[in-house]
């Protein structure tokens, strides 16, 4: 993998804005928590990125220290309650605390397989992942922000809670299930100053994107470039965001700005869905 540059990365960013935080990102790989790790780095926290493989986080990482900022990375199946535990130790100790936990890991049914009605296994992967392991992960990181007298959870969900798809259909309850979580969590954690909101993209330019148009267009013996623009044509800004044009809105409900915001979840679809 190519390495990434700051040029890669235009920075809309106050340095300062989490200056003395420290924040876990899961599920950082070429894309969105990429982005997300980043953008959180850039805007002066000191970030722990994990995934399942070194080589998903360890270009993120080697980009942030490259551009000054502090970060480290960590393997971790959120499937796994011992790597959950150990990730969080790691921050601890290599940081002394938490104070935000961004739940980007996720997985989907393999929407390649043949889909000939409703089958509840094919939910059983994303279910596990997106809704169990995200929540005992955030379960594992609450004591260490309630040790810092508060913090930030945010969710990444999907615009698929509200349009579902059936070859997605696990994945899209899973995310609407997690979005209920955060809302209960919001309620219970709020007396500990611990914000629970989640962020909700569109369609998110890059190489999956490119590969599930490319796979739509064989089905329709179309091409690729015209289901993109279909797609793109739906939305009121009639374009798809890329990984860097979403992380901002995960940093800013991070941040002290959203410090009165707790339970909600922000779209971040071009307008694809309206309230």
């Amino acid at each position: 993998m190519a390495d990434l540059s700051k040029a890669d990365f235009p920075s809309s960013y106050s340095s300062n804005l989490l200056d003395g935080k420290v924040a876990v990102v899961s599920g950082v790989g070429p894309g969105l928590g990429s982005a997300i790790a980043r953008g959180l780095a850039d805007a002066g926290a000191a970030v722990v990125a994990s995934a399942r493989k070194e080589s998903s986080w360890a270009p993120t990482v080697k980009a942030i220290e490259t551009e000054g900022g502090q970060a480290r990375g960590i393997n971790c199946d959120i499937s796994d309650q011992q790597q959950i535990a150990d990730l969080v130790k790691f921050t601890a100790s290599e940081f002394g605390g938490i104070d935000i936990l961004v739940n980007n890991a996720f997985t989907e049914e393999d929407w390649r397989e043949p889909f000939v009605g409703f089958d509840p296994e094919r939910w059983r992967a994303p279910i596990e992942v997106n809704l169990f392991g995200t929540l005992t992960l955030s379960q594992a990181v609450i004591p260490y922000l309630r040790e810092r007298s508060g913090g930030s959870i945010v969710m990444i969900t999907t615009l698929s809670v509200k349009n579902p798809v059936p070859l997605l259909g696990g994945y899209a309850a899973s995310k609407s299930a997690l979005t209920t979580a955060a809302q209960v969590m919001a309620k219970e954690l709020g007396c500990h100053r611990i914000r629970v909101n989640c962020v909700a993209p569109g369609h998110i330019k890059g190489n999956s994107l490119e590969e599930y148009f490319d796979w739509i267009a064989k089905q329709r013996g179309v091409t690729a470039e015209s289901v993109a623009d279909e797609i793109a044509s739906e939305n009121p800004l009639g374009r798809l965001a890329s990984p860097e044009e979403i992380a901002p809105a995960v940093v800013f409900l991070s941040s002290p700005l959203a410090r009165m915001i707790t339970g909600q979840t922000l779209n971040v679809n071009c307008g694809r869905t309206l309230g």
